[in-house]
């Protein structure tokens, strides 16, 4: 499992997060069917939004999967028809490229097994093409912009902008997602969800970049920040304005219920960028406000900005002093048991501009009522 999204099922509250696992388990199970037990090492969290865009945009059909290890050996309502098809389609396409990318480079797992990480990536770029062929989806165009990738690369320099890098990466998400529109029959909201799509890869780039900044620098891997010489807190910026962005658009969009997309592409897209750069102070200037008073039950651990991991059984000590004392769900930000680098609790701000329930024409924004703290 990967991605840049990563719901906390305390935020998204039990309607949401059963839907959010529905097209999750939609996804792995239909790789799985199409493609074999070994496609399904590319479910990830962030395919899953051409699903569920599918659904929010029309009405998706539902069946009960039998138990699974990764449920706890429940059995769950999961998603089925075109939209997990799709989603399965997209990520089938992508991951063969990342392989690709990968054996070229010659770093990662695919690196080093070579020929044989290619062949996976050759059968699995067919096995993509081929179901989007059936569902009307041309991803030959997709793979035509990504493949640009190298090529915009070996131009950039420093002083270029590092929106000229993420360029093929924002082409080809708007790309994708814009085909749920057609999916679900509704080709007036293809445009909106291009660029959402766009945006959203936009962020996706940037974040992986940020995320791999000081390992890249220290191994003198290309990075594109260090390359066009774009700082953090401009990438950070760049984040947010996104952020604004894919809101803005998901408005135009007409929705059916959009609650779990307003859901995943704004509130906990907010979140994955708070995750990496930090969060702003309410003067917006770039600095990181932890509201953590440091006395009584919360002293303990520190926040230092010098992490000092932890071993296993003081890390296991802090975990559970840090769980007897709510400071997972209640201080914001806390420091990891055993990283001890600074993470971010629940935040349910949902109020002003951050949610005022005029997304698409669904149900209102019910995020606040997400029960973060289980000690109330």
């Amino acid at each position: 499992m990967f991605g840049i999204i990563r719901p906390c099922r305390n935020r998204m509250g039990a309607e949401l997060r059963s839907a959010w696992l529905a097209h999750l388990c939609g996804m792995c199970l239909s790789l799985r069917d199409e493609h074999g037990h070994l496609s399904r090492l590319v479910t990830n969290y962030d395919g899953l939004l051409i699903s569920a865009a599918v659904e929010a945009q029309s009405v998706v059909s539902r069946r009960t999967a039998g138990p699974c290890a990764l449920r706890g050996m429940k059995s769950a309502d999961v998603a089925i028809g075109d939209g997990a098809r799709l989603a399965a389609s997209v990520s089938l396409v992508l991951a063969s490229l990342k392989i690709h990318d990968h054996v070229d480079d010659g770093d990662g797992l695919a690196g080093k097994v070579g020929w044989a990480g290619r062949v996976v990536a050759q059968r699995w770029a067919a096995k993509g093409l081929g179901t989007a062929s059936d569902l009307g989806f041309d991803a030959s165009l997709m793979i035509d912009t990504v493949r640009r990738q190298p090529e915009v690369e070996r131009a950039a320099g420093l002083g270029s902008s590092v929106l000229l890098v993420t360029e093929p990466t924002e082409t080809a998400t708007g790309f994708a997602v814009a085909q749920t529109a057609f999916i679900a029959g509704r080709p007036q909201n293809a445009e909106p969800l291009r660029e959402v799509g766009r945006l959203f890869g936009r962020v996706a780039h940037l974040i992986d970049a940020a995320e791999d900044l000081e390992e890249d620098r220290a191994s003198g891997a290309w990075n594109p920040l260090l390359v066009t010489g774009t700082s953090v807190e401009e990438a950070h910026r760049l984040c947010l304005d996104a952020v604004t962005g894919i809101r803005l658009a998901l408005k135009d969009v007409e929705f059916t219920d959009s609650r779990l997309v307003h859901r995943l592409l704004v509130h906990e897209l907010e979140e994955s960028v708070v995750r990496v750069f930090g969060r702003r102070d309410r003067h917006d200037d770039g600095r990181r406000t932890p509201v953590d008073p440091g006395s009584g039950p919360w002293a303990y651990p520190r926040l230092t900005h010098d992490p000092r991991p932890r071993g296993f059984l003081e890390g296991c000590g802090a975990f559970l002093y840090m769980c007897g004392t709510c400071q997972f769900c209640c201080r914001d930000p806390y420091p990891g048991p055993w990283s001890d680098k600074w993470r971010n609790s629940c935040d349910c701000d949902c109020t002003g501009s951050n949610c005022d329930g005029s997304h698409g024409s669904g149900p209102g924004c019910d995020c606040c009522d997400c029960g973060c703290c289980p000690c109330d």
